[in-house]
Order: structure tokens, then C-alpha cells, then sequence
């Protein structure tokens, strides 16, 4: 018998109440950023540059290991959805282990190549020398990092969006009290902000392994689990290099076609980096509740679910790209008053302000087919997306000297493409696999 309307949808109250928190956790992170850059900023030009480069290579190491974020909420979601919380608290345990291996990994080697990367990546000694400087010391706290995603991933799928929102507000509270005090008082310059970072990854960490002790879930490592999830981990590592791949090229093209281009890419894709945690607060919302969905055999109502939820980031995305198509009088203006930057800001802006509804769409059926644990479709389309729609346009943008416009029509047939992938692929239902 098929289930009613009321059984297969959710309140719009449950969903914000898990989607608010977890974009509040996401935003933590970029706020805490903006703090450091203005306390580093006053020591001058070489440690600002050293910071930035510095950041960005602890970005890219870290953001390429998500899995233990997403793919530990697929895998829990299931289970908490056929009643088995302890088996989900349990399956945490274990990616917590995994991140713990992961990023000792992580530590290791980029003691060992930081210097030759930053050197490669900033050409000048003086960067070179302060970026390995604040990466060899934040590199110190890359496993509380990992233990800080999977610990995201395991509160998620059991529902929880609160708890890892405490968290993270906690520690990054502490580390903006402790980085200007360490930074100048104490004089520790370019270092103290590196010592400041590893003091809120550490307090995040701490509080994530202390949620498992109290519900007893620190059991030994599983390498059968831990293996399962790694298999997780490759696809969704995949998928995450495409995007690097195209927000890489996109930036290097913008740079070559001229300065102005470059400050005006830079300017449009920091808005668009902000309204994309906006939309993936509600993908991670969907990603919860299919999960355990899923997990509780209800296949009508997860299909139910995963329309809902992207009829409301539609309407969401409609609503931001009306937003920012007004705010373009005033708000470019706010960044920059180089006239440059200005004239090339128009050829992104509007392709910006058109993506909106559509990735208000994608977003969430990404939301949704990685609450399904559905990660090889996801890996695939996306790199397709990446290597036959967007790579193409943008080195032919290159060639032929397209600029910005040129470049943003690629970022917006990549998503066009992963568009038409994720509707048919949710519209199959072929994800909609029951079980925990």
C-alpha cells in the first residue's frame, strides 16, 4: 500500500532545525579565516602572503579527505534509520579511527614537502619561507582536523546537527581570543596565528572523542568498517578533485587574461563560495533524512523527501540570484573601487545571479544521492561534467580570449551538465535502495 502525503513528506521545522545548525557549522570555519587574515594582516605583506598560501595548501590537503564527513553520514543515516543508534554512534567510532590514521599520514608528509610545495607554488623565498612556516605548525593539529569531520559525518546521521554546532563555535571562539594575544603580545608573529589554528582544531576534536567515550562507541579499530568506508572515501575523493580541477583552471585562466580579470573572478566566486555553504546546509539536511529513510525501508517517503527538500533549495536559489541581481548597484563596490576590477565584474556577475536556481537544485540532489550512499553515479557525472563541459570551455576561453565570460559560461555548463545528471538520476529511482 502506498504511504500518504503526510507520511512522506517532513515538517519544513525539522528540516531548517537540522539544515540552520549545519550551516552554521560550515560558516565557523570561512568566519574564523576572516579573523585571522586581519589579525596577520597588521604584520605586514610577506606574513599576510605566507598565511594565504599556507591556508590554501591546508585547505586543499583537507578538503580532499571529506569523506569521513559525508560518506560516514551515509553509512550512519542508514543505520540510526532502522533503529540501530548504537550501530551508527559505533560506525563513528570507527571513521574517527580512520581520521586519526589518515591524519597522522597527512602530518607526516606534509612535514616533508611543505617547503618544496610552498616554494613551487610561490616562486619567492620570503612567501615560500613563511607559508612552510605556518603550515609545518598548523600541520600539527591535521588529524583533530579529520577527527573533526568524521565526528560532523557520525552527529549528522544520527540527526544531530546541534551538538557539532557547539563544538565548533567553542573552539574557534577560543582560537580568535588566542590568536591576536599570541600573534602580539606574546610575539610570536606569523606562528602564533599557526599555533592559534591547531588550539581550535585540538578543542573541536577533543569534544567530538569525548561524545563517543560518554556513549562507549570508542570501541578498537574495525578494518573491515574502516575499509568499507574507504571505499566511500575514493569516489568521493574523485569527485572532489574535479572540483579543485575546475576552481583551480578557472582562477589560473582569469589570472593570465589580466589582473583585473583576476581581482574581479575573485571577488564573484568568494559570493559564490558563500551561497554555496547556504545551499549545502539544506543538502546536508537531505543527505540526514534520506539516509535514514533508507535505512528504515521507506523508499516512497525518501523520494518523497528528496523532492521536497529540492523544491525548497529552488526556491531558496530563486531567491538568493534575486537577491544579489539588485544587490549588483551597491555591492561589487563594497570589495573594490579599482574601475578595472569594476568593468570586468559584469561578465561573471550575471552568470552568477543565473546559476542560483539551478544550483539551488543541484545541491540538494547531491544532498540526496550521498544520503543514498549512491557515490559512484556522483563521482562519475561529476567528472564528466568536469573533463567534457567545463575543462574544454575554459581552456578554450584561454585560446581565443573569452575573459570572464568565458570563463563563468564553463562554471555554469558544469553545472548545467550535473543538473541534468542528478534529475534523472533522482527521477530513476534507482538510488531509492531500502536497508541499513
Amino acid at each position: 500500500m502506498a504511504e500518504s502525503t503526510a507520511e512522506t513528506e517532513v515538517t519544513l521545522r525539522r528540516i531548517l532545525a537540522l539544515a540552520v545548525p549545519a550551516l552554521g557549522v560550515l560558516a565557523a570555519e570561512p568566519l574564523y579565516v576572516l579573523i585571522d587574515t586581519a589579525v596577520v594582516g597588521h604584520l605586514g605583506a610577506v606574513p599576510l602572503a605566507g598565511l594565504a598560501l599556507g591556508g590554501t595548501m591546508l585547505s586543499v590537503l583537507t578538503s580532499q579527505l571529506t569523506f569521513l564527513s559525508y560518506g560516514t553520514t551515509a553509512r550512519t543515516s542508514r543505520l540510526y534509520g532502522a533503529n540501530r543508534r548504537a550501530e551508527a554512534v559505533a560506525e563513528g567510532g570507527q571513521a574517527t579511527w580512520l581520521a586519526i590514521a589518515v591524519g597522522v599520514l597527512v602530518f607526516v608528509l606534509g612535514e616533508l614537502f611543505a617547503h618544496d610545495l610552498a616554494q613551487l607554488l610561490a616562486g619567492r623565498a620570503p612567501i615560500a619561507d613563511a607559508a612552510t612556516e605556518w603550515l609545518r605548525i598548523a600541520l600539527l593539529g591535521a588529524p583533530a582536523i579529520l577527527i573533526t569531520l568524521a565526528g560532523n559525518g557520525w552527529m549528522r546521521g544520527v540527526q544531530d546537527t546541534v551538538r557539532p554546532l557547539r563544538y565548533v563555535l567553542a573552539a574557534n571562539i577560543a582560537s580568535a581570543i588566542a590568536c591576536p594575544i599570541l600573534v602580539y603580545p606574546v610575539g610570536l608573529g606569523l606562528a602564533g596565528s599557526a599555533i592559534a589554528n591547531v588550539i581550535a582544531q585540538t578543542i573541536a576534536a577533543i569534544l567530538f572523542v569525548i561524545a563517543l567515550w560518554r556513549e562507549r562507541a570508542m570501541t578498537q579499530p574495525s578494518l573491515a568498517v574502516m575499509r568499507a568506508q574507504m571505499v566511500l572515501g575514493r569516489d568521493l575523493i574523485l569527485r572532489s578533485a574535479s572540483f579543485q580541477i575546475c576552481f583551480l583552471s578557472a582562477a589560473a585562466v582569469a589570472a593570465r587574461y589580466s589582473a583585473a580579470a583576476a581581482g574581479a573572478h575573485q571577488i564573484v566566486y568568494e559570493l559564490w563560495s558563500f551561497l554555496s555553504l547556504v545551499l549545502d546546509s539544506l543538502a546536508i539536511a537531505a543527505q540526514a533524512l534520506i539516509g535514514a529513510a533508507l535505512g528504515s525501508e521507506r523508499t516512497d517517503h525518501a523520494r518523497a523527501v528528496a523532492w521536497q527538500i529540492t523544491g525548497y533549495s529552488l526556491l531558496l536559489g530563486i531567491a538568493l540570484g534575486a537577491l544579489f541581481a539588485a544587490a549588483y548597484p551597491v555591492l561589487p563596490h563594497a570589495f573594490t573601487d579599482d574601475a578595472a576590477v569594476l568593468a570586468q565584474i559584469p561578465y561573471a556577475w550575471w552568470l552568477f545571479v543565473v546559476q542560483q536556481p539551478v544550483a539551488g537544485i543541484v545541491f540538494a540532489l547531491d544532498g540526496v544521492l550521498l544520503g543514498a550512499g549512491d557515490t559512484a553515479f556522483l563521482r562519475t557525472t561529476t567528472l564528466g561534467a568536469a573533463l567534457l563541459g567545463f575543462l574544454p570551455l575554459i581552456w578554450l576561453s584561454y585560446a581565443f580570449g573569452w575573459g570572464l565570460l568565458g570563463i563563468w559560461a564553463g562554471l555554469t555548463v558544469f553545472l548545467l551538465a550535473r543538473l541534468v545528471a542528478t534529475v534523472w538520476r533522482t527521477h530513476s529511482g534507482a538510488w531509492a535502495i531500502g536497508g541499513a
